[in-house]
């Protein structure tokens, strides 16, 4: 930046401006918000004088992103969040870069409709490669800020959360230039009147779930248990009690958060045995989830077991995907001073091998997964894919009671559920459990942070697959390959450009 000093109410400026996307994320929910909530950035990166500047002000606020929306990992992580944050910023740079391109000065109508696609595919980009679970997983998606908008949820059924999100930044990428470039309207509108479009018509012809029977499913939250070494007894008696007392007669399945068996079944058969008998009781079977050693395997594992009236079924699934530091150290011979700073792992657990669908009594098949697992949209898909009728998440954010986690984590579920056309249960060790519908419409009202209860829910199945299903992430294919035609052309005018030499001395005359 040629020694410029770099106004320090710029860095406030992008700070500022990146944070502001987490308010459209739950605890706040302001899901309407999400649709302007990129503008003062982008106005601040188009008027940044050079593209280092515009480099430096999408990295901080892409950590700034980070840190909003992670900031309930701090108790966790303490101040190791902030080199995390710094790290993932970069991946905003690119798209930092290609807002100042596209939408600085006063770009043609040309230029203007190109920024219509390019700036979304660069968001996307971003996004893509933060979902790597090593980095952290898809948890914060700026289209996930939209879990309870049907017509978004409509759309994440033909592309995924991917494609409401390209929605989401082309509608602020419109925006902008009404905002900022008056000769710019005429696309704009283009752009906002083709965002409406899209979205009425896959409202009106993408084929919508239909449904197919009901399940009686129970989940049971057993609440906050204090610590203490029987914890895990405690939380155990306390969901056997629960199990016993839901009201509404028959169930199809009994679900128990993450977390909820503290040992292994194998070697407490006691422990099975009360399980059986549960399952006896609520005439169900039930899905446990058990944080243990195995006597047989090394290592600890965190798995769906699901047990009925002789006992534990053989069904198993092993969690696979695992959270960076809570579960793991990545690089644990580099990064293990983590463990000395915050709660992280103090031993890495286990992953899973390959997801795993488990057979209910009436025929239907349930697809487990746990935890965060459930911020990953390639797992629902291929659970359903396997023939799941019906997805279950276990999960447990009791460390994080307080935050906005257990709100933006139960959130997931809706559009889980909407891109795979199958209802999904999120089921918490103390808040927030709750039921979404085939479309991810909710279901019954949602249990409480704190909360000591059971609730039996009407859960519609259905048949029939959406489009999400049957191709995949085809937004994220399209938006790579708009963002490599642009690179490619950018790449042969520069070639193209004819290349100015050093001009040639002047010729020097001798005088006889």
């Amino acid at each position: 930046m040629s020694g410029a000093r770099i106004p320090g109410r710029r860095i406030a400026a992008a700070v500022l401006a990146g944070a502001l996307p987490a308010l459209a994320f739950p605890a706040p929910a302001l899901w309407w918000f999400a649709y302007v909530a990129l503008v003062p950035w982008m106005l601040l990166l188009r008027s940044a004088p050079t593209g280092r500047r515009a480099a430096l002000e999408g990295w901080l606020g892409g950590a700034a992103f980070i840190v909003a929306v992670h900031h309930w990992l701090l108790p966790s992580l303490h101040v190791f969040l902030v080199p995390v944050a710094a790290l993932l910023g970069v991946l905003w740079i690119p798209w930092a870069l290609l807002v100042r391109r596209l939408l600085g000065g006063a770009p043609s109508a040309v230029r203007a409709g190109a920024a219509l696609v390019l700036v979304p595919a660069g968001w996307l980009l971003s996004e893509l490669v933060r979902s790597w679970q090593g980095l952290g997983g898809p948890w914060g998606l700026l289209g996930a800020s939209q879990w309870q908008v049907p017509p978004a949820l409509r759309l994440a059924s033909v592309g995924g959360v991917w494609l409401v999100g390209l929605v989401v930044v082309a509608v602020n990428c419109a925006v902008v230039l009404l905002v900022a470039v008056p000769g710019a309207r005429a696309p704009a509108v283009a752009g906002l009147t083709g965002c409406a479009v899209l979205t009425g018509m896959v409202w009106l012809w993408a084929p919508a779930p239909e449904v197919s029977g009901r399940l009686r499913v129970a989940v049971v939250q057993p609440g906050p248990v204090a610590d203490g070494p029987d914890s895990t007894e405690r939380r155990f008696a306390a969901g056997e009690r629960l199990t016993r007392t839901p009201a509404g007669g028959p169930v199809d399945l009994v679900v128990w958060g993450e977390s909820s068996v503290g040992e292994d079944l194998t070697a407490r058969p006691d422990l099975a045995r009360r399980l059986a008998v549960l399952s006896a009781e609520a005439g169900a079977p039930l899905l446990v989830n058990v944080d243990a050693r195995q006597p047989d395997r090394p290592g600890i594992r965190k798995s769906a077991v699901l047990v009925d009236a002789r006992g534990p079924t053989g069904d198993r699934y092993d969690k696979m995907r695992l959270v960076p530091f809570g579960e793991y150290v990545p690089a644990r011979a580099l990064l293990g001073w983590a463990t000395s700073v915050g709660r992280a792992a103090d031993e890495d657990r286990v992953p899973g091998d390959a997801p795993v669908v488990m057979s209910l009594p009436g025929g239907v098949r349930v697809g487990p997964l746990v935890c965060f697992e459930s911020a990953f949209p390639d797992m629902s898909r291929h659970l359903v894919r396997g023939g799941a009728g019906l997805l279950v998440a276990q999960s447990s954010t009791s460390t994080f009671q307080d935050s906005w986690a257990p709100a933006q984590h139960a959130s997931l579920a809706a559009l889980r559920a909407a891109e795979t056309g199958r209802p999904m249960v999120h089921a918490t060790l103390t808040g927030i459990s709750a039921v979404h519908g085939p479309s991810g419409e909710r279901i019954g009202g949602a249990l409480p942070t704190g909360a000591s209860t059971a609730a039996v829910y009407e859960v519609p199945t259905a048949r029939g697959t959406t489009l999400y299903v049957r191709f995949g992430d085809w937004p994220v294919a399209a938006a790579l390959a708009v963002l490599a035609a642009y690179c490619a052309a950018a790449g042969s005018r520069s070639l193209r450009k004819p290349v100015r030499g050093p001009s040639s001395p002047p010729a020097r005359t001798v005088r006889g």
